[in-house]
């Protein structure tokens, strides 16, 4: 993982004492609804209560009108097709409202197009497939609000069109008898962040003429699932729906649930085991393949047949993840053989054949090590090529793609994800015209950010305090599991764990000894050491074990207790600058004194055998960033150390002048320093 700037929220600490006091609240937890914007009475009751917030349907715009359409169809007999997406809150959203539909007597069936062959939204090729089946009446869900052609041809085979759809509105609706969504300027809404599922559920809520109770009980546990996995803001409706579904998973769970449920022997599952336990293997079946398994998967009522369904989702994400790995894994070896591919802003990378269906899952994970906006493009073998993009918070990479569109077939996304289609003879020229967009209008990239809600000392990690911050779930965006900052704490031990996947550290700070696990950080690659002093970003929580509860401490990030984020970004991005365009500041110039330094502590310690950033941290108060990488390139040159996996002394043979090598030559030249 890519070093990341730690950021401390801040709160006014007279208000959070107010609302601690005047609602009985553990202080920090009193603090954190405070800093996280939660800070009057109202606001606050409404968070803890525990009361069903819903909005009523008048508040929509076309809810009604949608409910009385799809009703007419229903009593009238009309067939229906549920149109919807292959992501797992496209697959809620249509296993929801065919659940429904069918409950109500109708004739309907459904439709997710193929992620490879058809892609997002509507298309003709469907719209036929739906029109010779008999469908009379097209209902979307999490789909159809830039289906404008598409609507048009609807309407001229004679069918009608409902649209449900939580996505951003364009410049006109489609053609349809109702259109619902929450971003229309008609609606008179609070809260407009409702994912696919959320909508379609609003609309059951608008046609069921019993309790709403009922409702809950028979549905909130799809809407919970798709609410978490579309990662939308867990506040105001969304929060009672994850809140509500979280207890019937828990507690009387549909067939499907039951089988995954039975299947991980977990005591309580939380928002957070829901996220990566369960939504990976419902996205997997469209990413992989046909994501109407997952569709059957939900809505099937036979417990042995939902058993053998969840085995089959759990192969295809097994299988989603070897795919992942195999791609990652020929990735590494491209850019070991081409380092220059990650030196740019932007990371563009290709490769034959790899699976679309997870490149975008592909191109997070190297978004998130390089902390660069990423590019993965898969040649099909036609002459054209396919790719998704991911970005990092603060760079707009479908405005950065939009301004490469000459290179490229057809593109589309939001800021954050996009995809792209193009020529493969185009490959390099798009890759060299993005970069070139990016170094001209990001002077630095955007930092990426770890928000330290609150400084704490370590004798305040109890199981009291995680008991307290129970309040808080279910946790999800905008509203994240707490993240503390324990500060100055000194290393006594490292324990390998898993056979060295993970690791326990026991640290101490004033006589008080905290232990805490790190997950996915391999022993080998843990660069600190005993004695180290240390701070740390943890998140607590309770564990069970054999009757008991324990205080769990998990380590979400870790850093020498002396790094200074400010200098070390702003110096890294002197020495990309440097690389790019060859623009040089008297910093990056390492002095003999400053090679000396750099040589003496390989020495003594046998080399080093973690990244270059660990290095410049390790010796961050006596050089730049700059420095030290020109310095390890000349080493490198000069043949005093080899740079691989990690750095290794070479035997030396006679003098060697650094300064003559053409590594410090050039930054010489630059500089004009003669």
């Amino acid at each position: 993982m890519a070093h990341k700037k730690w950021v401390v929220r801040d709160a006014d600490r007279e208000k959070a004492s107010a609302i601690s006091e005047k609602f009985d609240i553990d202080a920090f937890v009193a603090f954190l609804l405070v800093s996280r914007g939660i800070d009057t009475s109202v606001a606050v009751s409404d968070f803890l209560s525990h009361s069903f917030e819903s909005v009523p349907a008048y508040k929509f715009a076309d809810l009604e009108e949608a409910s009385f359409i799809i009703g007419d169809a229903i009593d009238n007999g009309e067939r229906i097709c549920i149109y919807g997406d292959y992501d797992c809150d496209g697959v809620t959203s249509t296993a929801l409202l065919y659940s429904f539909f069918k409950r109500e007597g109708a004739d309907v069936f459904y439709y997710i197009p193929d992620r490879i062959d058809e892609g997002y939204g509507m298309n003709t090729e469907a719209i036929d497939k739906i029109h010779a089946a008999g469908a009379q009446l097209i209902v979307t869900v999490d789909n159809g609000i830039s289906s404008i052609g598409e609507s048009e041809y609807i309407y001229s085979l004679g069918m009608r069109l409902v649209v449900t759809d939580h996505h951003q509105i364009g410049d006109s609706l489609p053609k349809a008898e109702a259109v619902v969504n929450p971003y229309r300027p008609e609606n008179e809404l609070d809260f407009c962040d409702y994912c696919g599922v959320g909508i379609a559920f609003k609309l059951v809520q608008a046609m069921y003429e019993g309790d709403f109770g009922d409702l809950v009980e028979e549905y909130i546990d799809l809407v919970a699932l798709g609410t978490l996995a579309d990662v939308v803001p867990l506040v105001g409706e969304n929060r009672s729906f994850v809140r509500e579904g979280l207890k019937k998973i828990n507690n009387n769970p549909r067939p499907a649930l039951e089988a995954f449920v039975s299947s991980n022997g977990v005591k309580e599952y939380s928002a957070g085991e829901i996220v990566f336990q369960l939504c990976p293997k419902i996205n997997a079946m469209g990413r992989m393949g046909d994501a109407s398994r997952a569709v059957e998967f939900l809505i099937s009522e036979d417990k042995k047949d939902c058993e053998y369904k969840y085995e089959q989702l759990s192969l295809e994400n097994t299988h989603r993840q070897e795919t992942e790995r195999k791609i990652l894994e020929e990735i590494e070896n491209i850019i070991k053989n081409n380092p220059r591919l990650t030196s740019g802003r932007v990371i563009v990378i290709e490769g034959e054949g790899w699976h679309h269906g997870v490149t975008g899952i592909v191109a997070s994970h190297l978004a998130e090590k390089y902390s660069k906006p990423a590019l993965v493009i898969s040649i099909n073998g036609d002459k054209t090529a396919r790719g998704s993009a991911r970005s990092i918070e603060g760079f707009n990479i479908f405005e950065a793609i939009s301004e490469c569109k000459e290179d490229l077939i057809r593109f589309g996304g939001h800021p954050q994800a996009a995809g792209i289609t193009l020529y493969e003879d185009k490959i390099s020229d798009f890759r060299k015209h993005i970069n070139e967009y990016a170094l001209k209008n990001y002077d630095m990239l955007p930092p990426q950010e770890l928000n330290i809600d609150l400084k704490i000392s370590p004798d305040y990690l109890t199981l009291e305090l995680a008991d307290s911050l129970s309040v808080l779930e279910p946790y999800g965006a905008a509203n994240p599991q707490a993240v503390f900052g324990v500060y100055k704490m000194k290393l006594v031990s490292v324990t390998p764990l898993k056979e060295g996947k993970h690791i326990r550290l026991e640290l101490e700070k004033r006589g008080r000894i905290i232990r805490a696990v790190k997950f996915s950080s391999p022993y080998e690659e843990f660069p600190y050491k005993k004695g180290d002093i240390l701070n740390l970003a943890v998140k607590i929580s309770k564990s069970f074990y054999r009757e008991k509860y324990y205080l769990s401490i998990q380590t979400v990030d870790i850093r020498l207790a002396e790094t200074d984020d400010e200098k070390y970004f702003k110096e890294k991005n002197d020495y990309e600058l440097y690389r790019l365009m060859k623009k040089a500041v008297p910093s990056l110039y390492p002095e003999r004194e400053v090679c000396a330094l750099i040589y003496k502590y390989l020495k003594l310690n046998g080399g080093y055998a973690y990244t270059v950033d660990d290095l410049y941290f390790r010796l961050q108060k006596h050089l730049t960033y700059g420095q030290l990488m020109l310095a390890l390139g000349a080493f490198s040159e000069a043949g005093l150390i080899k740079k691989d996996k990690k750095i290794s002394l070479l035997p030396v043979e006679g003098k060697v002048r650094l300064e003559d090598t053409k590594v410090l030559k050039s930054v010489r030249e630059r500089l004009q320093l003669g």
